[in-house]
């Protein structure tokens, strides 16, 4: 019947300040802050389900808008701590489904520059969110979030060309996530019943390449990324969708930073070319920059 929890908001419509993103190449300095405010917003008319790529009236468009907080504090020049925490909203331009809105979940993360030599950089990151918000996660695809805590791990690698500002990176993560409480006694997942609310949600991996130029006062870079969960099942045919599914998309998109002093602006675009399970959702994200330094004099 429709598809998916933008889930996807893809994993992607949030990407970098300045050093904040979980998946840069980028830090923050030994007592530097940078803290954003952005808003976000998706939306799609077709979907897979399972392979058929198709359409639904009883849906129409379906849009998903957030406004996120975000902030990152430099604990040494290799060591950052990144968090955040999203306003979302849902809601579709035919048929009766109510939008939810509220709260998702808080994240945080953490940064470190492993290897330094020359240009060239390998980076760990771990980090894991859990649910703030009481909305309702089997309800999908007006859901706001699967509300299941999460843990992260991820390996970036990256080269930057100091004299041009040119950079290349690619990065890999693992997700463990933990089960959900549905609002039904039993639920349905690859052809079997099971008895309980306790609903086990698919781990998932992704992985991305970004290539830019990074200058002092601004940004620009093009990326692509891959997202999928390690098992699930398919929406069945004329179907709601569900937490268990096995959600996959390719993501390839655009973004771009300005900040010339301590406030500054950050845009990003992407576009789903391919997936199973999900939207092919086109999403954009804008935001407004603070950079602060709590260096002692």
């Amino acid at each position: 019947m429709k598809r998916l929890f933008t889930a996807l908001v893809l994993m992607c419509l949030f990407s970098g300040l300045r050093a904040q993103m979980p998946h840069d190449i980028l830090y923050m300095s030994k007592n530097q802050a940078c803290f954003a405010l952005m808003y976000g917003h998706s939306s799609w008319n077709h979907y897979w389900e399972n392979t058929l790529k198709r359409e639904n009236f009883n849906i129409g468009t379906h849009t998903t808008q957030n406004v996120m907080f975000m902030g990152a504090y430099g604990i040494t020049s290799r060591l950052n701590v990144i968090v955040s925490l999203p306003y979302v909203w849902t809601k579709t331009n035919a048929g009766n489904l109510l939008g939810q809105k509220g709260i998702q979940d808080g994240a945080v993360w953490l940064k470190y520059k492993a290897v330094s030599v020359g240009g060239f950089g390998l980076h760990g990151v771990i980090g894991g969110s859990i649910p703030v918000g009481n909305y309702v996660p089997d309800f999908l695809p007006m859901s706001i979030g699967i509300k299941c805590r999460t843990l992260s791990g991820r390996v970036i690698a990256g080269y930057k060309h100091k004299a041009s500002g040119l950079y290349l990176s690619a990065h890999g993560t693992y997700t463990w996530r933990g089960k959900m409480n549905a609002d039904r006694d039993a639920y349905l997942s690859n052809d079997r019943i099971y008895n309980t609310n306790q609903v086990s949600i698919p781990n998932a991996y992704d992985a991305g390449v970004r290539l830019g130029i990074l200058k002092k006062k601004w940004q620009t870079e093009v990326w692509a990324e891959r997202s999928s969960c390690v098992t699930g099942d398919n929406i069945r045919r004329n179907d709601m969708p569900f937490p268990t599914n096995n959600m996959q998309a390719t993501v390839v998109g655009w973004y771009g930073k300005f900040q010339p002093k301590a406030l500054g602006v950050n845009a990003r675009v992407g576009y789903v070319t391919d997936g199973l399970n999900v939207g092919q959702s086109t999403g954009y994200m804008v935001g407004v920059l603070y950079l602060m330094n709590f260096k002692k004099k």
